[in-house]
C-alpha cells in the first residue's frame, strides 16, 4: 500500500481525513500513484494534473522521503521507502506572495 498525504483542501475535496493507502500497481512511479489517487477520487481530476497534459499544475509540488520530485520525469521510480509504504508520497500545496 502507498500512502499519500494531501493538502487540506484536496482533502476536503476528496472527503478524507489524514493520509491515503493506496493499492498501486508496478512500478510504483508518480504517474500510476496519481492514477491511483485520481481512479479513486474522481473528484481531484484536474485539480492535481491538467486534464489535458497530464502535468502537475502550478502552487503544486511532489515531495517522497524528504525530496523534492516536482521536476522529476513522472515515470521515473519513486523511492523504494514510499513504494514499500514505510514513508509517504506528498503532495503539498504551495505559498506564492510577496
Amino acid at each position: 500500500m502507498i500512502r499519500v498525504i494531501l493538502p487540506y483542501h484536496l482533502r476536503n475535496m476528496a472527503h478524507v481525513d489524514g493520509e491515503v493507502e493506496l493499492s498501486v500497481e508496478q512500478p510504483v512511479t508518480q504517474r500510476t500513484v496519481l492514477d491511483a489517487l485520481e481512479a479513486r477520487y474522481p473528484m481531484l481530476r484536474g485539480t492535481i494534473r491538467d486534464y489535458v497534459t497530464q502535468k502537475r499544475r502550478p502552487f503544486l509540488r511532489f515531495f517522497a522521503c524528504e525530496l523534492d520530485l516536482s521536476h522529476e520525469s513522472p515515470d521515473d521510480p519513486l523511492p523504494d521507502a514510499v513504494a514499500n509504504g514505510e514513508e509517504p508520497y506528498l503532495v503539498v500545496g504551495a505559498i506564492a506572495g510577496g
